[in-house]
């Protein structure tokens, strides 16, 4: 069955909402429903976001080693992130919490492989390349409607689990959806099977960068409401700091798809590095409301951005062998973010000095990896 560009970038950008917007990232938003609520430390908040990052990496090394048919990815990590943001609403403890935000980890990790290695080749094939945009704009829609959920939750003083059931719900919709518009190719698992080879040497330094981009951009994604909280305690103001930031993800992708068409993806992915070290700077060294803000607008505007550039760099350098360098790089990228929040502890006990201390660790390393890209901005494609 063959469908056209227009429905691929749609179920694409469905999928990436929900899988990345709720699977990986509605824990941001509803971090501080559930401190007001008295439910986690800090702690206790930080191991539970680390839960779903090391399930992140698990899936992404999973579909490593064992590549897996793209749209069969899509489809069961779809209907996983919808059954287990379902199961935060239904219980209170929280060795389960930290089994329910780990397997949606390993669920995410499994839909971005799978909807990276389906749509972005299919897109090009077609010739409309440019419409990645649309399917990464997903995952910045995705943050903006959870966090949109997360504030008007907060603003009606709705408890935890009401919220959690109502994002639980809404990936359900999206999963049914998703599963009935995809097609069924016979050439999906020829596909995946065709990619089990090594990476090369380009491809690890891709893999590499795509590690240093990864421990660089989470602490702003898993901090920053927290952090805006301690600014202004009315959930009215500080709750506008993640939707700013997903919407910042979503119309970044557009544009850049749109006006950036002629840089080459490695040039993109270098730039927007620099950008997001920007952002980190701004926060740590101006940590108002409004220097959260820009630092919002600078990450979420240049995240997707580099991931968008990032898997049609793997598919351009990678050829067949794409889904497992996006894979890899997947794997890589959840390590690096796996260690950035347990890293706030090794810069002491004051959580300001430490989070601040980790803010310019990260720029300091996104720096590096843009420096790491810059020299192949020039080779000639594979």
């Amino acid at each position: 069955m063959t469908i056209g560009p227009g429905r691929i970038a749609l179920v694409g950008l469905l999928g990436l909402a929900s899988a990345m917007g709720i699977g990986r990232f509605a824990f941001t938003p509803m971090l501080p429903l559930m401190q007001a609520a008295g439910q986690l430390s800090l702690p206790q908040a930080s191991a539970l976001a680390g839960a779903n990052y090391l399930g992140y990496l698990a899936g992404a090394l999973a579909c490593t080693v064992w590549t897996p048919a793209p749209l069969r990815a899509a489809r069961t990590g779809l209907a996983a992130v919808a059954l287990l943001t379902l199961g935060m609403a239904l219980t209170t403890l929280y060795p389960l919490w930290l089994a329910l935000r780990f397997g949606a980890g390993v669920a995410s990790a499994y839909v971005l492989v799978g909807v990276s290695a389906w749509a972005v080749p299919a897109l090009a094939a077609a010739g409309h390349a440019r419409r990645a945009g649309l399917v990464f704009a997903g995952v910045g829609t995705g943050i903006a409607l959870a966090g949109l959920g997360g504030l008007g939750a907060g603003i009606a003083g709705w408890a935890p689990a009401p919220t959690w059931a109502l994002l639980g719900a809404v990936a359900a919709a999206v999963a049914l959806g998703v599963h009935l518009a995809l097609p069924h190719l016979a050439g999906d698992a020829a596909r995946a099977a065709a990619s089990g080879r090594g990476l090369g040497p380009d491809g690890w330094r891709l893999v590499v960068c795509y590690g240093a981009f990864g421990f660089g951009y989470i602490i702003p994604a898993t901090f920053l409401p927290a952090l805006a909280r301690q600014q202004v305690a009315d959930p009215a103001l500080f709750g506008w700091v993640w939707p700013a930031f997903g919407a910042a993800a979503a119309l970044s992708t557009l544009l850049a798809a749109r006006w950036a068409g002629r840089l080459a993806p490695r040039r993109l992915w270098a730039l927007g590095q620099g950008v997001m070290a920007l952002g980190l700077a701004l926060a740590a060294g101006w940590p108002t409301l409004a220097g959260l803000l820009a630092c919002a607008v600078c990450v979420g505007g240049t995240f997707m951005v580099m991931t968008m550039a990032a898997m049609q760099e793997a598919r351009r350098s990678a050829g067949e062998r794409a889904p497992r360098l996006m894979a890899a790089m997947t794997a890589a990228f959840a390590a690096g973010q796996l260690a950035g929040p347990f890293s706030v502890g090794l810069f002491g006990s004051d959580p300001a000095r430490a989070l601040a201390l980790a803010q310019w660790a990260a720029a300091a390393l996104l720096a590096g990896g843009a420096i790491i890209l810059w020299p192949d901005l020039t080779r000639s494609p594979a």
